[in-house]
């Protein structure tokens, strides 16, 4: 090609481009049917708002809400995007039903690579019910009661072998992933799967984390590296589980067993027993992709918010150490080890959670697709079929309205009424995985809400309140400056988190 003919080419692409902007602009300026939401205006067409977005999400959804109003739409990679905030927003979205909204068609793509085949969004909503009822049910009182000891103790053992000397600094993302990796594994999985935990088995995880890249919600078949890696790793962590489960079976035809302890609560033996409605029992690979979900759910619940109680103590050391107080007002000097009903015992520690999970929501955006024309509740609009619904309950987590100084995080705003019991006078209805609150009315949502509510809540807060009462009892933590500042969010990938880099000073307590 001579360079007359490469200038032409230039030329043609550039004035295909300026045309395809100005057809863009004008295509906005025209007037809408009063059904549909506003659009947020963007320059360049099937771009649209990306990059705003993707910078920013809560900043991008508050500047939206300030020009159109709780529900709008924005466009995200050609794809457009109806947003609906508030508690109202958040009913329409977390609370449709079935047969209105869609959760598999939009997070099945993304997901299935990495927790496997026919399990969570890779079946029928029916079936996942039936899986997150299993999985509920094998989460009982004296599961949670074995749980707090064996939390305890990872945390200490990590300290030990990370925390050495008096002082020091600590990458917080870092050591709290791999905190909540050990305690997840440790008591979700049980002591067989955390003795296989070495470092091989942990870059398999890491393989498979880097799946939730936003990428992979529109190519999540691209031939990239970390997908080439996702898709190894998940054979070998199925092939973990798969050699588990067929030494348990074989043991059992046996009469012998080859579980570490027989006194622990064991996930893996109750799915096991588990048979869905259909008369099926649960099929070993349905086993083993279950144990996959619920390991990297039980470790995404609570590295980031773990990682941002961290920076929030070290950003305010008095509430740190108030809480240090509130241990030895009500657990006593001898700091024993931990018991379920110590928790319990100590509302500063619940509050400290509370409010972090308040202002540092780890999903920034819940999608839904609509699989019919929906009226918007209390608007002229009507969302069309195949559109994808956004709800962002961080919004009225960080709303005036519901919360004062929403922007400042205060464990002791919670010591008030206003929101103690914010499911109170929800509907209790049962999805198929036992009675809920519905909880979608709620300006507080740090679960989600409706029929994909998270199932391991309870466990979340366990396992945070063990995890910080444990660092507590043993570390003060500063920031690098001494400065009351936390860093920023980093938004690069699906779940909020602090920056990776973020440093913060620890000291052992009773050094000199």
């Amino acid at each position: 090609m001579d360079s007359r003919s490469a200038l032409r080419l230039v030329a043609y692409v550039i004035s295909a481009l300026l045309t395809s902007v100005l057809v863009n602009l004008l295509r906005q300026k025209l007037p809408r049917r009063n059904s549909s939401p506003p659009i947020v205006f963007h320059w360049v067409p099937f771009i649209g708002n990306t990059v705003a977005y993707g910078k920013d999400p809560f900043k991008f959804y508050q500047k939206c809400r300030e020009k159109y109003g709780d529900v709008f739409t924005f466009v995200l990679l050609g794809k457009r995007m109806t947003v609906c905030l508030g508690p109202a927003g958040n009913e329409f979205v977390l609370g449709g039903r079935a047969q209105d909204v869609n959760a598999e068609e939009i997070y099945g793509p993304l997901t299935t690579p990495v927790f496997g085949s026919d399990v969570v969004y890779d079946c029928p909503n029916a079936k996942l019910m039936e899986q997150k009822k299993f999985v509920k049910i094998g989460l009982t009182q004296r599961a949670f009661e074995a749980y707090v000891p064996l939390i305890e103790k990872q945390v200490l053992d990590y300290l030990n072998a990370n925390f050495r000397g008096v002082k020091g600094r600590i990458n917080v993302s870092t050591a709290m992933s791999e905190i909540t990796l050990f305690t997840a594994a440790r008591t979700l999985q049980g002591a067989e799967v955390r003795a296989k935990l070495t470092a091989s088995f942990a870059e398999l995880y890491h393989d498979l984390d880097m799946g939730f890249q936003p990428i992979n919600f529109l190519m999540p078949w691209a031939p990239l590296p970390q997908n080439r890696r996702r898709d190894a790793a998940h054979l070998k962590m199925r092939a973990v589980y798969m050699d588990l489960i067929n030494d348990r079976r074989r043991a059992k035809d046996g009469g012998k067993t080859t579980r570490v302890d027989d006194g622990e609560p064991d996930m893996i033996s109750h799915l096991m027993s588990c048979v869905y409605k259909s008369g099926q029992i649960v099929p070993d690979k349905e086993i083993a992709n279950m144990m996959i979900t619920l390991l990297m759910g039980g470790q995404h619940s609570s590295s980031s918010a773990s990682a941002w109680i961290v920076h929030r103590l070290a950003s305010q050391p008095s509430i740190a150490e108030d809480l240090y107080k509130e241990q030895l007002k009500t657990l006593g000097h001898s700091m024993s080890p931990l018991c379920l009903a110590d928790l319990d015992r100590l509302p500063l520690l619940s509050n400290v959670i509370k409010e972090t999970l308040r202002v540092h929501s780890s999903i920034h955006t819940i999608m839904r697709k609509a699989t019919r024309a929906i009226p918007v509740p209390n608007t002229p609009y009507i969302v069309t079929p195949n559109s994808i619904l956004i709800a962002s309950p961080i919004m009225s987590h960080m709303s005036a309205t519901h919360f004062p100084s929403p922007q400042t995080w205060d464990p002791y705003r919670w010591t008030h009424d206003y929101l103690n019991a914010p499911d109170s006078n929800e509907d209790v209805v049962d999805y198929g995985y036992g009675a809920t609150s519905k909880g979608t009315n709620s300006p507080y949502l740090p679960f989600g809400a409706g029929r994909h509510r998270c199932i391991g809540e309870k466990f979340a807060y366990l396992n945070l309140a063990t995890i910080t009462l444990t660092l507590v009892r043993n570390l003060r933590l500063k920031t690098l400056d001494g400065m009351a500042t936390v860093p920023d969010t980093d938004y690069t990938s699906l779940f909020s988190r602090p920056v990776p880099s973020a440093q913060i000073r620890w000291e052992r307590r009773g050094s000199p």
